[in-house]
């Protein structure tokens, strides 16, 4: 009885560590911050775009912000199909979480955004998103702020001209680069087999197996390519969409992008729904049959389809005291 034991015990171990050799091959740990060559990330710049990621009156409706459309009650998402923006207008796109997307290779799902930066300098002017006129009337708002004009002063003390919408992004960015959510997996990529559950490292087999590893991969798995949505099969006959989204082609109106999306991370995913560009489908495991579906056509049993919705859940990570505390924002003049 004790031989069996230790020949079962042996043989775990043995699995285990071709597994996390496996998994070591295709993903990596989260970093705690994610850095850019081009980006500073002091204290008073991280402190600044926090107020800022909350700030509500740089809108044209004066109740529209970031943490709008990225509410970290829903794990940096909104739980809808698409967003809304200022006076509840529509956007055309589901609204992707902010928690670890300054590690991205873009933003957005069409990535027509290079970094968090340009994303939160965009967003002012966006029609569905701030609705502000211009950026001189932004800056204008921020001015007149008086405890934001000493804290610009603190997080840019180089700048002739602090309050401005390049700083006003450059420090939501430094914020934003902040939010990295460390989950169990990470625990287990660094030789801790023992923090994912049997169930869950059969998931984790399954998900490589069957080659989702081959575009959700490195430490977002996910977020480092625009890929075709639909390589084997249409999308949208699984997905059930309401309208066809051809995605970057909308961009750059070349052929070759016709329904390419930036790869979404699944990081926190069990925390996001409903999932797609379009927010066409609430159940994660319903996602997961589509995309091995329209991806790699594979028809996914129900036990494999819930072996890899058991794994994803160990990639929910734990929101820190930084990332749930709202700040108190500068009164007005």
């Amino acid at each position: 009885m004790i031989f069996s034991l230790s020949v079962v015990i042996s043989s775990l171990y043995a699995s285990d560590t071709l597994l996390l050799e496996q998994a070591k091959q295709n993903f990596a740990p989260l970093p705690k911050t994610f850095p850019s060559a081009q980006y500073t990330m002091m204290p008073e710049k991280i402190r600044l775009g926090k107020m800022l990621f909350h700030e509500k009156r740089v809108s044209i409706d004066g109740t529209t912000s970031c943490a709008k459309c990225h509410p970290f009650s829903y794990y940096g998402a909104d739980n809808l199909e698409k967003s809304r923006g200022n006076f509840g207008k529509l956007n055309p796109r589901n609204a992707p979480t902010v928690l670890n997307a300054a590690g991205q290779v873009s933003q957005h799902w069409r990535g027509d955004r290079k970094d968090v930066e340009e994303q939160a300098r965009k967003a002012l002017l966006g029609k569905g998103s701030f609705g502000a006129p211009s950026n001189e009337w932004v800056e204008k708002k921020l001015q007149s702020i008086e405890q934001y004009r000493i804290l610009f002063k603190k997080a840019f003390p180089n700048d002739t001209k602090p309050i401005s919408v390049a700083n006003y992004a450059k420090a939501i960015g430094a914020w934003e680069r902040t939010l990295s959510t460390p989950s169990r997996f990470d625990e287990f990529l660094e030789g801790k087999t023992n923090a994912l559950t049997q169930k869950e490292k059969t998931g984790l087999k399954t998900f490589i197996k069957t080659g989702c590893a081959s575009c959700h991969s490195g430490a977002l798995l996910g977020g480092t390519m625009n890929q075709k949505f639909g390589i084997v099969a249409p999308y949208w006959e699984y997905t059930k969409s309401k309208k066809i989204d051809e995605g970057r082609y909308n961009v750059t109106k070349k052929e070759d992008d016709k329904y390419l999306f930036k790869v979404p991370q699944l990081r926190n995913v069990a925390m996001t729904s409903p999932y797609f560009h379009d927010g066409s489908v609430t159940s994660l495991q319903e996602a997961v049959k589509i995309m091995a579906k329209v991806q790699l056509g594979v028809d996914l049993s129900q036990e494999e389809t819930e072996s890899i919705y058991l794994f994803l859940q160990s990639l929910t990570g734990k929101l820190s005291q930084d990332i749930v505390t709202v700040p108190i924002l500068p009164e007005t003049n």
